[in-house]
């Protein structure tokens, strides 16, 4: 009986071997992949405050360069207003000079028209009155004028400090993706590290269990080790397994900065065959109650609640998709894996 079990293990060496390093490939390229869209996720988060920040300093910058636009009309307005009072100006000086030079020569020409220069003398009085009223509408336009220009000098280093915050967002973004990248590598490679140290310790600890193997980024005990056949209690056999892999975990939490959000997940899985009981209506609820089963017997051990993630996943993510008991034995297991939170 020993020699058949000796022979068994020897042949169980080689083709689940490369199974194993096959799946632990394929789980590396997935968890890449998932921290890849993690990371853009983030990263698209951050830039859509940015880009919602820089659509407000846009509109801004449209709305300043409205004022512009319209206060420059104005300015051309005044303008115009100012060289048609000058022309009236012009033209009232021009009648001034005229009616004195008129009347010069009736003064001394026309010593009886007394009438005739009173009514001029009148004209040239309305005339220079006129001309004062134009002079100071002139006077206060380009009061006016100064002051338009003024504004829209103003409102031309607004619009040149709006265009230079608006540059300055643009660079800050793209500094801040560069940042967030760096960041979120080199954290993925600290928990890598943990990751390689706590399974490191795992194989210290379970070395020689044909039972107990490392799959890929996952430590996998196979059901048998922990619950009896459809049940999710856990028996006395499997606590011994558990409680150095609560050793193990403690340790890891003292050693992971606080800064480095990780949890420890624990997932059950069933074979295909179908269970159906008061307790358990299938198969997803049975791989779900041995996850939380070995999740709160770590948390008496002491490991913390929040660091620890239960889920079940009934037969629908198997090992081994053969009809066989070997197949099923393989796909009967609860994986534990150190990832982010």
């Amino acid at each position: 009986m020993a020699g058949t079990r000796s022979r068994r293990r020897v042949e169980a060496n080689y083709w689940p071997g490369f199974v194993d390093a096959l799946s632990s490939l394929l789980l590396v390229i997935i968890f890449m992949l998932s921290l890849f869209m993690l990371t853009q996720f983030f990263l698209g988060q951050e830039i859509l405050g940015k880009d919602d920040a820089l659509s407000r300093l846009n509109s801004q910058i449209a709305e300043l360069t409205d004022q512009l636009q319209l206060e420059r009309a104005n300015s051309d307005d005044l303008e115009s207003t100012i060289a048609n009072l000058t022309a009236t100006l012009s033209s009232a000086e021009a009648d001034k000079a005229n009616l004195s030079t008129r009347l010069a020569g009736i003064g001394t020409g026309l010593e009886g028209k007394d009438d005739t220069i009173a009514q001029l003398q009148g004209d040239l009085i309305d005339t220079q009155q006129m001309s004062d009223e134009a002079n100071a509408a002139v006077a206060l336009l380009n009061q006016q004028l100064a002051a338009l220009r003024q504004q829209i000098g103003a409102l031309e280093a607004a619009l040149e400090a709006s265009e230079n915050r608006d540059a300055e967002s643009r660079t800050q973004i793209a500094d801040l993706g560069k940042r967030l990248n760096v960041a979120l590598a080199q954290r993925v490679q600290d928990l890598t590290r943990y990751r390689s140290d706590f399974f490191g310790r795992l194989r210290q600890i379970l070395e020689g269990r044909a039972d107990v193997r490392v799959v890929g980024d996952r430590f996998v005990f196979q059901s048998e080790v922990l619950f009896a056949p459809g049940q999710a209690s856990i028996s006395d056999a499997g606590t011994p397994d558990l409680d150095a892999l609560a050793d193990a975990i403690l340790q890891l939490e003292t050693e992971i900065p606080t800064d480095i959000n990780w949890v420890l997940r624990i997932d059950g899985h069933t074979d295909k065959r179908p269970i159906s009981n008061a307790q358990f209506p299938s198969n997803w609820e049975l791989s779900a109650s041995r996850a939380i089963s070995v999740a709160k017997y770590l948390v008496t051990k002491g490991v913390s609640p929040n660091r620890l993630v239960a889920a079940g996943f009934g037969e629908f993510s198997p090992l081994d998709p053969a009809d066989t008991e070997e197949a099923y034995r393989r796909n009967r297991r609860i994986e534990f894996k150190l990832t982010e939170g």
